[in-house]
Protein backbone atom coordinates (compact mmCIF):
# COMPACT_ATOMS: atom_id res chain seq x y z
CA UNK A 1 0.00 0.00 0.00
CA UNK A 2 1.17 3.41 -0.90
CA UNK A 3 2.14 5.52 2.00
CA UNK A 4 0.56 8.92 2.69
CA UNK A 5 2.59 12.33 1.90
CA UNK A 6 2.38 13.79 5.75
CA UNK A 7 1.45 17.44 4.42
CA UNK A 8 -2.14 17.81 3.81
CA UNK A 9 -1.93 19.76 0.44
CA UNK A 10 0.04 17.11 -0.93
CA UNK A 11 -2.07 14.04 0.58
CA UNK A 12 -5.27 16.33 -1.37
CA UNK A 13 -3.14 16.55 -4.55
CA UNK A 14 -1.83 13.07 -4.54
CA UNK A 15 -5.47 11.46 -3.64
CA UNK A 16 -6.99 13.77 -6.05
CA UNK A 17 -4.55 12.51 -8.83
CA UNK A 18 -5.45 8.90 -8.13
CA UNK A 19 -8.98 9.49 -8.47
CA UNK A 20 -9.73 12.02 -11.13
CA UNK A 21 -7.47 9.61 -13.58
CA UNK A 22 -9.02 6.33 -12.23
CA UNK A 23 -12.54 7.58 -12.00
CA UNK A 24 -12.99 10.73 -13.97
CA UNK A 25 -13.33 14.16 -12.76
CA UNK A 26 -16.89 13.99 -12.60
CA UNK A 27 -18.00 10.61 -11.40
CA UNK A 28 -15.24 11.96 -8.11
CA UNK A 29 -16.80 14.01 -5.21
CA UNK A 30 -14.87 16.12 -2.81
CA UNK A 31 -16.28 14.38 -0.01
CA UNK A 32 -14.54 11.14 -1.42
CA UNK A 33 -11.34 13.46 -1.80
CA UNK A 34 -11.73 14.62 1.37
CA UNK A 35 -12.33 10.89 3.31
CA UNK A 36 -9.69 9.01 1.01
CA UNK A 37 -6.83 12.12 1.67
CA UNK A 38 -7.65 11.85 5.41
CA UNK A 39 -8.40 15.53 5.83
CA UNK A 40 -11.05 17.77 7.04
CA UNK A 41 -12.96 20.08 4.78
CA UNK A 42 -11.52 23.38 5.65
CA UNK A 43 -8.17 21.61 4.84
CA UNK A 44 -9.26 21.17 1.56
CA UNK A 45 -10.45 24.50 1.35
CA UNK A 46 -7.59 26.47 2.95
CA UNK A 47 -5.63 24.81 -0.04
CA UNK A 48 -7.97 24.42 -2.98
CA UNK A 49 -10.31 27.22 -2.88
CA UNK A 50 -12.67 24.73 -5.34
CA UNK A 51 -13.20 21.41 -6.93
CA UNK A 52 -11.99 23.69 -10.16
CA UNK A 53 -9.27 24.72 -8.50
CA UNK A 54 -8.12 21.22 -7.12
CA UNK A 55 -8.55 19.91 -11.10
CA UNK A 56 -5.88 22.77 -12.32
CA UNK A 57 -3.59 21.67 -9.67
CA UNK A 58 -3.95 17.43 -10.88
CA UNK A 59 -3.47 19.11 -14.77
CA UNK A 60 -0.40 21.10 -13.47
CA UNK A 61 0.71 17.99 -11.47
CA UNK A 62 0.05 15.43 -13.94
CA UNK A 63 2.03 17.63 -16.76
CA UNK A 64 5.37 17.79 -14.34
CA UNK A 65 4.85 14.23 -13.92
CA UNK A 66 4.69 13.32 -17.01
CA UNK A 67 7.13 15.50 -18.97
CA UNK A 68 10.14 14.69 -16.39
CA UNK A 69 9.42 11.09 -17.15
CA UNK A 70 9.60 11.95 -20.80
CA UNK A 71 12.54 13.54 -21.00
CA UNK A 72 13.87 10.66 -18.60
CA UNK A 73 13.07 8.40 -21.33
CA UNK A 74 14.63 10.33 -24.11
CA UNK A 75 17.41 11.28 -22.03
CA UNK A 76 19.90 8.73 -23.32
CA UNK A 77 20.71 9.46 -26.76
CA UNK A 78 21.10 13.00 -28.87
CA UNK A 79 20.33 11.17 -31.89
CA UNK A 80 16.79 12.24 -33.11
CA UNK A 81 15.20 9.20 -34.79
CA UNK A 82 16.32 7.60 -31.71
CA UNK A 83 15.27 10.02 -29.34
CA UNK A 84 11.70 9.98 -31.33
CA UNK A 85 11.39 6.18 -30.84
CA UNK A 86 12.91 6.09 -27.16
CA UNK A 87 9.19 8.69 -26.85
CA UNK A 88 6.94 5.97 -28.10
CA UNK A 89 8.93 3.08 -25.96
CA UNK A 90 7.83 5.57 -22.81
CA UNK A 91 4.57 5.62 -24.25
CA UNK A 92 4.52 1.99 -24.20
CA UNK A 93 5.76 1.57 -21.09
CA UNK A 94 3.55 4.86 -19.38
CA UNK A 95 0.55 2.86 -21.00
CA UNK A 96 1.54 -0.65 -19.50
CA UNK A 97 2.43 0.97 -15.74
CA UNK A 98 -1.04 2.84 -15.96
CA UNK A 99 -2.85 -0.19 -17.27
CA UNK A 100 -3.93 1.42 -20.49
CA UNK A 101 -5.62 4.60 -18.90
CA UNK A 102 -4.58 6.63 -21.57
CA UNK A 103 -4.25 10.10 -21.41
CA UNK A 104 -5.35 11.96 -18.74
CA UNK A 105 -5.78 14.86 -20.20
CA UNK A 106 -7.83 13.69 -23.10
CA UNK A 107 -9.68 11.80 -20.51
CA UNK A 108 -10.42 15.26 -18.76
CA UNK A 109 -10.89 16.88 -21.74
CA UNK A 110 -14.01 14.79 -22.46
CA UNK A 111 -15.54 15.91 -19.41
CA UNK A 112 -14.91 19.84 -18.76
CA UNK A 113 -17.10 22.76 -21.05
CA UNK A 114 -16.14 25.72 -22.58
CA UNK A 115 -16.74 27.40 -19.35
CA UNK A 116 -13.45 25.21 -17.85
CA UNK A 117 -11.51 27.43 -19.36
CA UNK A 118 -8.95 27.25 -16.67
CA UNK A 119 -8.65 23.05 -17.21
CA UNK A 120 -9.00 23.70 -21.15
CA UNK A 121 -6.13 25.95 -21.41
CA UNK A 122 -4.03 23.38 -19.02
CA UNK A 123 -5.06 20.77 -21.33
CA UNK A 124 -3.90 23.13 -24.56
CA UNK A 125 -0.81 24.06 -23.16
CA UNK A 126 0.31 20.41 -22.36
CA UNK A 127 -0.68 18.94 -25.78
CA UNK A 128 1.41 22.53 -27.26
CA UNK A 129 4.53 21.48 -25.43
CA UNK A 130 4.32 17.76 -26.13
CA UNK A 131 3.86 18.94 -30.06
CA UNK A 132 7.07 21.35 -29.37
CA UNK A 133 9.20 18.68 -27.91
CA UNK A 134 8.66 16.12 -30.80
CA UNK A 135 9.31 19.10 -33.11
CA UNK A 136 12.17 20.49 -30.94
CA UNK A 137 13.93 16.74 -31.75
CA UNK A 138 13.15 16.96 -35.52
CA UNK A 139 14.66 20.18 -35.77
CA UNK A 140 16.02 19.43 -39.00
CA UNK A 141 12.70 17.92 -40.81
CA UNK A 142 9.76 20.05 -42.54
CA UNK A 143 7.05 20.82 -40.55
CA UNK A 144 4.61 18.34 -42.29
CA UNK A 145 6.90 15.19 -40.84
CA UNK A 146 7.28 17.14 -37.08
CA UNK A 147 3.32 17.05 -37.37
CA UNK A 148 2.66 13.41 -38.59
CA UNK A 149 4.80 12.24 -35.60
CA UNK A 150 2.79 13.94 -33.50
CA UNK A 151 -0.25 12.84 -34.58
CA UNK A 152 0.86 9.60 -34.72
CA UNK A 153 2.28 9.88 -30.64
CA UNK A 154 -1.42 11.30 -30.01
CA UNK A 155 -3.64 8.26 -31.99
CA UNK A 156 -1.82 5.40 -30.90
CA UNK A 157 -2.09 6.39 -27.07
CA UNK A 158 -5.78 6.72 -27.59
CA UNK A 159 -5.82 3.49 -29.94
CA UNK A 160 -4.07 1.55 -27.16
CA UNK A 161 -6.26 3.17 -23.96
CA UNK A 162 -9.07 1.98 -26.46
CA UNK A 163 -8.23 -1.80 -27.12
CA UNK A 164 -6.32 -2.05 -24.09
CA UNK A 165 -3.38 -3.09 -25.82
CA UNK A 166 0.37 -1.97 -27.04
CA UNK A 167 0.00 -3.19 -31.08
CA UNK A 168 -1.18 0.55 -31.85
CA UNK A 169 1.78 2.25 -30.15
CA UNK A 170 4.26 -0.20 -31.67
CA UNK A 171 2.52 0.10 -35.25
CA UNK A 172 2.93 3.71 -34.74
CA UNK A 173 6.51 3.57 -33.84
CA UNK A 174 7.49 1.40 -37.41
CA UNK A 175 5.32 4.25 -39.23
CA UNK A 176 7.41 6.90 -37.49
CA UNK A 177 10.68 4.46 -37.64
CA UNK A 178 10.05 4.35 -41.84
CA UNK A 179 9.37 7.81 -41.87
CA UNK A 180 12.40 9.36 -39.99
CA UNK A 181 15.96 9.12 -42.27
Amino acid sequence: MKQKANDPKQRILETATELFYRQGYHATGINQVIQEAEVARASLYQHYTSKEALLAAFLQHRHDYWFAKLKEATAHTNQPKKKILASFDFLQMMNEQEDYRGCAFLNILSEVTDKDAEALAIIQDHKKELRTYLSNILAGEPQQLKDQVYLLFESAMVESQLFRNKWPVVEAKKIVSGLLR
